[in-house]
This record gives C-alpha cells, sequence and structure tokens, in this order.
C-alpha cells in the first residue's frame, strides 16, 4: 500500500513539474514582453522631460581623432507622408528582382523602398506584400545608405542625403542589370556607384571617386541603416528584435530597440576584419556587410528627439587616399530581405561572413534547434508539407528514444507486477525504514528494475518540444506554412473554437476561449494515455489525474498550431507504445475498464442472452399497466 500511495506521489509530481514548466516557459520565455517595453519607454519619456533634456544629437560614428569626421545621421523629414507621396517626392530607379521589388531614390542614392515579393501580410494570398524599407519622410522610415565621409575640417564636398544623382543608362535594377549612378562635386572629384543585386536578397553596392583636382585627397567609405519611430515588435523573451551585429572580440551583440534608448545612445566597437550589423524583426532583416577581411569601426545606436526615436547600425572603413588622376573604390553588401535559413547559411558560405547564421536566433540550445529544423527542412521538402514533416520527425524522435523509453515502460510493468512483494516487504519492515529501503532496493537490482524510469518519457519529451516550440516560432519556413483543413498557417495558434462549434455558429470568440480541434484532440488523446493505468484510489487524486488533459488543452490552446499537432501524435505514438509493451509484459492494462467498455460489453451480452418470450411477456406486461392508468 505505501509502494502505491509513492508512486502516486511520484507520478503526481511529475505532472505537476510538467505544468510547472509549461507554464514558466509560457510567462518567461513566451509570454509577451511589450508591457515592459512600452513602460521604459514611457520611463525614458518622463526622465527626459523632468531633466528638460534638448533633443539628443543625431547618432552617427566618428573615427579616430584627426581622421574621418561622423557618419550622416537620421535627419527628420519636415513633414510626414503617405508612403506613396513619399516615393513620389523623389525620382526614382526601379528594383526588379524575383524577390524583391522596389526602388532606388536619386535624391541621396539610398536604398529605400523594399517590398518583399514572395511574402504577404496575410495568409491570404490576395493581401498585401510585406514593406520593409520606406523613405525618410514617409510613415515608417527605414532605409539604407552609403557614402563618404571627408576628414575633420575639410571642405571637401561629399555626397549627402540631398545630393541628385543621375543615372547612367536606362532601365531597372535587376539581377541581369546593375545601376550606375554618378556624380560631380564641382570641384575636381566625380563619384560612381554601381549597385548590383542577385535573386535573393544581397545587394552589392560598389563606391568610386575619380580624382580630377591637383591634389592627393582621403575619404572615408561608410555605411548606415537607420529606422525612426520604434518598430513593432513580437516582444517574446526567445526571441531578440531590435539592433544586432558580429563585433570583433565583442562577438555577438544583441539590443533591443528599448534597451538602446535607455542605455542612453551610441555603442562603439573596433573590428579588425570579419563581421556585420544590422536591425532584425522576426521573420525579415537588413544587415550591413563589410569585405571581411577589412577592419571597421562600427556603432549601434538610438535617440529620441521631439517624442520621436532614432535607431541607427553604421561602420566606417579605413580612409582611401586617391592621387591626381586615380580612382578609390570600396565595396561593400548589404542584406535586406527575409531571414531565409537556405539564403542566409549560403551567404556566409560563398561570402565567408562571419557567423552571418547567427542572423536567426537560434538560442543557447543550436546544437537541439538547428538540427530539428533541418529534419523538418528535409521532411517538408520529401513529403511536401511542413504539418507531414512535424508527424515524420515526430516518429522519427520516438524511434531514436524507443530503447530508452521501451525500458521504461518496462519497468514501470514490472513494478507494477512486483507490488504484492513490495508490500510484503513493507509490511516486514515497516517499523526499520533503513532496512526497508535496502530490501526494496536489492529487490530492484534482483528483478534489474529502475524505480525512477517511469518519469523518463516525459523528461523526454521536454528538451523536443522547447526546440520544436523554437523552430515553429523563429523560422520563416514555417509563417504561413498549411497543414490541411482549418490549419493555414502551422506557427499560428489552431484558429478554430470549440464555443462556436468550429465556426458554424455565426459569432466571434473571445481569445481566451479559442479552444480549436486540434487542442481538444491533443486533451483526448493524452487522457485515453492516462487510462492505461488504474484508477487512483485517492478520489483527490483521481480528481486531479482527469483534469490534467482538460488543464494541458486550455494551455496548449494559444501554442503554434503545429506543436499542438506533435504533442497529439506524439501522444498517439506512445499510447501504442505503452499498450503493446504492457501486453507483452502481461501486466493488465486498464484502459477498457477504465472507460467503462467492460460495462457495456455485459450490457450487450446481457441483452443478447434474454429469452424472447420473457421480453415479449414484459412489453405485455408494461403495456396493461400503461391502459389502467
Amino acid at each position: 500500500m505505501q509502494q502505491q500511495q509513492d508512486n502516486q506521489k511520484n507520478l503526481l509530481l511529475a505532472i505537476v513539474l510538467s505544468v510547472g514548466v509549461l507554464l514558466a516557459w509560457q510567462v518567461f520565455y513566451a509570454g509577451p514582453k511589450l508591457k515592459e517595453e512600452q513602460e521604459r519607454k514611457q520611463q525614458i519619456q518622463r526622465e527626459a522631460v523632468a531633466k528638460g533634456e534638448a533633443p539628443a544629437a543625431t547618432p552617427g560614428v566618428t573615427a579616430p581623432a584627426g581622421k574621418a569626421g561622423a557618419v550622416p545621421g537620421a535627419a527628420p523629414a519636415a513633414a510626414a507622408l503617405t508612403r506613396e507621396d513619399a516615393l513620389k517626392a523623389s525620382p526614382r530607379v526601379a528594383i526588379d528582382t524575383p524577390s524583391l521589388k522596389g526602388s532606388v531614390s536619386l535624391k541621396g542614392g539610398r536604398i529605400d523602398d523594399l517590398v518583399l515579393a514572395k511574402y504577404h501580410e496575410t495568409v491570404d494570398r490576395k493581401s498585401a506584400n510585406v514593406v520593409l524599407f520606406s523613405p525618410s519622410s514617409a510613415p515608417h522610415p527605414y532605409y539604407a545608405e552609403y557614402g563618404w565621409v571627408a576628414p575633420q575640417g575639410s571642405t571637401v564636398a561629399v555626397p549627402g542625403n540631398d545630393t541628385q544623382w543621375t543615372q547612367q543608362g536606362t532601365g531597372a535594377l535587376s539581377p541581369a542589370t546593375p545601376l550606375t549612378l554618378t556624380w560631380d562635386n564641382g570641384g575636381g572629384l566625380l563619384f560612381k556607384r554601381t549597385i548590383a543585386v542577385d535573386a535573393d536578397y544581397l545587394f552589392t553596392v560598389t563606391d568610386e571617386v575619380e580624382n580630377k583636382s591637383g591634389a592627393a585627397i582621403t575619404l572615408y567609405p561608410y555605411a548606415l541603416i537607420s529606422r525612426h519611430g520604434m518598430p513593432t515588435v513580437q516582444g517574446y523573451y526567445i526571441l531578440h528584435e531590435g539592433l544586432i551585429g558580429i563585433l570583433g572580440e565583442a562577438g555577438l551583440k544583441e539590443l533591443t530597440y528599448a534597451d538602446v534608448l535607455k542605455d542612453g545612445g551610441s555603442k562603439s566597437f573596433k573590428d579588425k576584419g570579419g563581421g556585420w550589423i544590422g536591425m532584425t524583426d522576426k521573420y525579415w532583416a537588413a544587415a550591413l556587410i563589410p569585405d571581411q577581411q577589412t577592419a571597421f569601426e562600427a556603432s549601434l545606436s538610438g535617440s529620441k528627439r521631439n517624442g520621436r526615436e532614432y535607431f541607427q547600425t553604421d561602420y566606417t572603413l579605413p580612409g582611401v587616399t586617391v592621387a591626381p588622376g586615380a580612382t578609390g573604390a570600396a565595396k561593400m553588401n548589404l542584406f535586406a530581405g527575409a531571414k531565409r535559413v537556405d539564403v542566409i547559411d549560403a551567404y556566409q558560405s560563398t561570402l565567408n561572413i562571419k557567423q552571418f547564421g547567427l542572423m536567426i536566433d537560434w538560442g543557447m540550445f543550436w546544437f537541439f534547434t538547428r538540427p530539428l529544423f533541418a529534419l523538418l527542412h528535409y521532411f517538408a521538402g520529401l513529403l511536401g508539407n511542413y504539418g507531414f514533416a512535424v508527424l515524420a520527425v515526430t516518429v522519427l524522435v520516438k524511434a531514436a528514444f524507443y530503447p530508452l523509453a521501451n525500458k521504461s515502460y518496462e519497468s514501470m510493468a514490472k513494478m507494477k507486477k512486483l507490488q504484492p512483494e513490495m508490500e510484503k516487504i513493507r509490511e516486514r519492515f515497516k517499523d526499520d525504514r533503513v532496512k526497508q529501503q535496502q530490501e526494496l532496493m536489492a529487490l530492484y537490482k534482483n528483478e534489474k528494475i529502475n524505480p525512477a524510469a517511469g518519469c523518463l518519457p516525459i523528461l523526454l519529451q521536454i528538451p523536443v518540444f522547447f526546440a520544436l516550440y523554437k523552430v515553429l516560432f523563429i523560422t520563416i519556413d514555417m509563417r504561413h506554412a498549411p497543414f490541411f483543413g482549418w490549419i493555414k498557417d502551422l506557427s499560428a495558434p489552431d484558429p478554430t473554437s470549440l464555443f462556436n462549434l468550429f465556426g458554424l455558429l455565426p459569432y466571434a470568440v473571445p481569445e481566451f476561449l479559442h479552444i480549436g480541434a486540434w487542442p481538444i484532440i491533443m486533451g483526448i488523446t493524452m487522457w485515453v494515455q492516462m487510462q492505461l493505468n488504474p484508477q487512483q484510489p485517492d478520489p483527490v487524486q483521481q480528481k486531479i489525474f482527469n483534469w490534467m488533459p482538460v488543464i494541458f488543452t486550455f494551455m496548449l490552446a494559444s501554442f503554434p498550431s503545429g506543436l499542438v499537432i506533435y504533442w497529439a501524435w506524439n501522444n498517439v505514438l506512445s499510447l501504442l507504445q505503452q499498450y503493446t509493451i504492457m501486453r507483452k509484459n502481461n501486466t493488465e492494462v486498464h484502459l477498457w475498464k477504465n472507460i467503462g467498455a467492460d460495462q457495456w460489453k455485459s450490457r450487450v451480452a446481457n441483452l443478447r442472452n434474454l429469452d424472447p418470450s420473457k421480453v415479449k411477456q414484459g412489453i405485455s406486461d408494461a403495456a396493461n399497466r400503461i391502459r389502467k392508468k
């Protein structure tokens, strides 16, 4: 009896720990952080007002004293225009690639208009395409800029954000036709900018300066990405959104938008060569990539002026000295687009970009999440559907862990068979707990049983669950990836709800009542799996066990549907595995008894054994009683 109570306590503890882990994950890792960031923004604003601070200086990189001047910073527009009007405010050259649509502004030579041709705002293919870059006078400015910085104190005229460039030739910028722009400063310097783009998301910008003057000049190439206003972020702890870069000995630097404002401005870094900087959203990113063999000085910065936030990442390269009659050049790259794993890995390989794969936030357990994604990606290509890939990977994981899980279930089955012997030992040494434990351990050893193995199946599921959650949440391959029927996006929760009969009733259900079909299937499979074990003798414990599937159903209803499908399918496989092992070990399977199948079977048998004459007589007697009444 004592052993049964201990087993019940252990099982109850395992369930409570599992719930606790899921709750902790939801609260501390998958819980929204938007409120915190809003409070930070409000606090920064309150402090600035209280101190009466003047608008902050424009963020920019400054080279060592006596060398380059400051990199240009964000210049706020005089009046915010609609995005369409902002695009019309300057002459432009179109960008036309399989992955990107947009334009380059001839005023300033900026890449400030990018739309992702392969991605839409919603699962509806007719919805608007995702907008990445917008001009500085648009509602949400976000752009990349390249240029030259003159030495400190120099009067040499260099191109700026209001410079009017001239296109050489005609036609749009495409993978087959680079764009060439020129500008003459009127002082003997001819500037030339060539922009090339591939079929995905990589721009190659080559800035040249031809010196037609009578004296040598030194200029410093720079590149920047600027973003105005506080971007909308997902606000989850498991995902970094904000400023990011690989910077020399500093390694990976990740600063949220709120943090860079809170910390008060620019963070500068020197890199001996190899690295990149930029800004990242959940699925999209923009990154400046200098020559990986060239040293550079970089800055990640943020400021607030007149009630609006400004964020900038930029770098300057070593000075380029150009003799009279000669030409100096600097070649740089820009990534701007979707964070596709295969594309980013290819760029890292072909351009030898230092740790460019960290653009995707794989987390501290990257050694587990990356292989899991590779498996999903492989099976998705093989089966043509990421939902089927989730099912296939679940089978593969179950097969990999089968020996451990098999031993666990076998140990549980043997423990149940040893209950009478264990009770005898407890009764024999009820006054000597030490001797009792020694005898029990000897029994376990003789029967080759690990009493702690019962918790192993639950423990095995936890890392897979978290890794799959991470993969489904961060990788763009899962975004708007359909399964079948009502699941149009595996990275989003099941959109149906039990409380409007899965859409049959014409009213919207509050978000907290969105208990979809797949979470219900998950809950049912979990409940059936629990019925393999005997009912608990303690009614309170049995009620807790009965409610556990309901609790998990509500908890997982807000998780990505791909994760819920994995959990439900994993329950089915675990149920079949456990049932098979219990039958193999001649252990009683309580499933049919617990769900009342034995009672229904007995009733059917009784009906079959009824004497027809007695049934007829019973019906006749009942009819007579009705007539008398």
